[in-house]
């Protein structure tokens, strides 16, 4: 099955071949900028005729007469230099619609090509509770996954925890000289974030202490049982957390995504020894590292990648090559997207340029940095509290449950407290989420309390109150014992407009699990409200005869659909009230 476009770009492809005789053309069929452009546009003619150098006028005509007949299109008409504006046939948009109706399913078109997708992404510090920092990391790559999963790909999460490294030396010395008092030490371990303050302060100011972390270190790079134990314990307390976050989120990650930093230790002196038989390595001063031509710094000089430091020790590089390779070769993915912020882009690129020269990745299997930006204050610097600690992502999430509830019961003072906990709940955390997902994640974006929890504007609030309106139209009716029928009508230009906009969601999620870009959906959404509402106002359903009426209810009904289904893909289940 096709989508709209597809189908377009086919047929016009199609016709461009047939009139030029000419093996390879597309018709880059793109949206129109303006309803009376048309809905479609095909720019394709030009390239083409300049390839034949012929008048692109002359040409686009002559592909308008080939694609005369077509069912999908009404009319085609020559505009500007070339261009091929496209007016959808009414008949085919209201059957489509109303098999979209029928069998919702259909308003997403599962991809022709599905893949094997893995998804590195949340991947929070063990070390410390989930803060602001995390949010968006987690968030994004759980609408990337859903997005794919809709489309049909096998999506394989992974959840890349840091579990391991010389901090947690500091904190198995700090647990084990609490262990004499399970009671404190179940207390202070219930506070992730104190308990690291304190491990690290000792550190920095007890010699005694830090020589003792250090040694534990190494016993726990040596496997030293006791140690091993203090770890696990330590890590159970930190999931623990991190579930509970996830769970407040609506995350999909579970325990057995986790593929923890130490997951990939036994294999790193493999991957030292793989790169120094390709002759990759050069020692730099006592380190192993890997010099590629296409790294320089600003002064011309090469930038290494560091794959063991002079003492023996590992970093983030080597654990992220082993994940590399056993994400190409164990797990078979077509595609490894590293849902991870912005500032580790160089990382990245030249993580991703070494497993290529090393041959740790399978050349059909494609690597992608999803980079997004920094959620920032109001001052323009990196979120944090008025004390200047970091936020703990629990307490954000609870405060924007308080203050949803506070716009709760002053816009509806009159529901039960089981009914505005609900709907406090829903719309603290989805406007939360929304209010992230909504920016063009490659950008910072300032917080801000007021705008999120807004119900005016591309917010959470709106669309979570434009589901729920569409909800009590349709259970008010039903009380009247009217229905929604089983076939769209498109009698006014308010329900065309309408049914372009939903039969377009198809095509939309293809574009969004190609470049991973949630705020295209957000807008979508957004835009769809709008165009219901002004459907709602121009289009009277009570008073039109009862053809009529059953049309716009399924109209109603369907663009209902559609929003839940778009809202589920950020993670938001909408409300039936609000």
């Amino acid at each position: 099955m096709l989508t709209i476009k597809e189908s377009l770009e086919n047929t016009v492809t199609d016709a461009l071949v047939q009139v030029c005789g000419i093996k390879e053309a597309t018709g880059q069929v793109i949206y129109a900028s303006r309803p009376e452009f048309g809905d479609y546009q095909a720019n394709g003619v030009m390239a083409v005729a300049r390839q034949l150098r012929q008048n692109p006028r002359e040409l686009a005509t002559l592909v308008i007469n080939a694609l005369s007949g077509n069912e999908l299109i009404a009319r085609a008409e020559v505009a500007g230099p070339g261009f091929i504006n496209i007016f959808l046939s009414d008949d085919l948009l209201a059957a489509k619609a109303s098999a979209c109706l029928s069998d919702p399913n259909a308003l997403i078109v599962p991809s022709q090509h599905p893949q094997t997708i893995v998804v590195d992404y949340s991947s929070p510090n063990l070390a410390k509770e989930m803060h602001v920092g995390h949010l968006r990391g987690t968030i994004i790559g759980d609408s990337i996954v859903r997005i794919l999963e809709a489309l049909g790909h096998c999506v394989i999460r992974q959840n890349h925890v840091g579990d391991w490294g010389t901090q947690f030396g500091m904190l198995i010395a700090h647990m084990n000289s609490l262990s004499s008092d399970k009671r404190a030490l179940s207390s202070n371990l219930a506070d992730l974030e104190g308990f690291y303050r304190a491990a690290k302060q000792r550190f920095d100011t007890e010699p005694g202490f830090a020589d003792q972390a250090r040694a534990y270190v190494v016993k726990l790079q040596q496997g030293d049982a006791d140690c091993l134990a203090a770890w696990q314990r330590f890590i159970e307390e930190s999931l623990q957390h991190c579930e509970e976050v996830y769970n407040l989120l609506s995350v999909g990650l579970k325990r057995n995504d986790l593929r923890a930093e130490s997951f990939y230790n036994k294999e790193l002196p493999n991957i030292v020894d793989d790169l120094h038989d390709k002759s990759l390595l050069t020692e730099s001063d006592g380190a192993q590292c890997v010099f590629l031509d296409e790294f320089k710094g600003k002064d011309g000089s090469p930038l290494p990648v560091i794959i063991q430091k002079s003492d023996g020790g590992y970093l983030y590089a080597s654990t992220d090559l082993a994940a590399i390779r056993y994400r190409s070769d164990n797990l078979g993915a077509d595609r490894v997207l590293y849902v991870v912020d912005a500032r580790q882009s160089l990382h990245f690129q030249q993580v991703f340029a070494v497993s290529r020269a090393a041959g740790f990745v399978r050349q059909n299997c494609k690597l992608e940095h999803i980079a997004y930006g920094t959620m920032m204050g109001e001052d323009g610097k990196p979120f944090k509290t008025r004390s200047g600690d970091i936020v703990k992502l629990r307490e954000l999430l609870a405060e924007a449950v308080l203050r949803a509830q506070d716009l709760v019961t002053e816009k509806n003072p009159d529901l039960s407290d089981s009914e505005k906990a609900l709907i406090a709940n829903t719309v603290g955390i989805a406007s939360v989420k929304y209010s992230d997902l909504s920016k063009n994640r490659t950008s910072d974006y300032v917080f801000d309390w007021s705008s999120m929890l807004s119900f005016e504007g591309n917010t959470a609030p709106y669309l979570l109150y434009a589901y729920a309106r569409i909800q009590s139209v349709l259970r008010r009716l039903e009380e009247e014992s009217i229905y929604p029928g089983d076939h769209i009508q498109l009698q006014q230009s308010e329900e065309r407009s309408l049914a372009v906009k939903i039969l377009q969601f198809a095509e939309l999620v293809q574009l969004l699990g190609e470049d991973c870009y949630p705020n295209q959906l957000c807008l979508y959404l957004y835009e769809l409200s709008g165009l219901f509402m002004k459907f709602y106002e121009s289009c009277p359903i009570l008073k039109s005869d009862a053809d009529t009426r059953r049309s716009r209810l399924a109209l109603a009904s369907l663009t209902a659909v559609t929003l839940k289904k778009g809202l589920n893909l950020l993670g938001i289940e909408p409300l039936q009230r609000m």
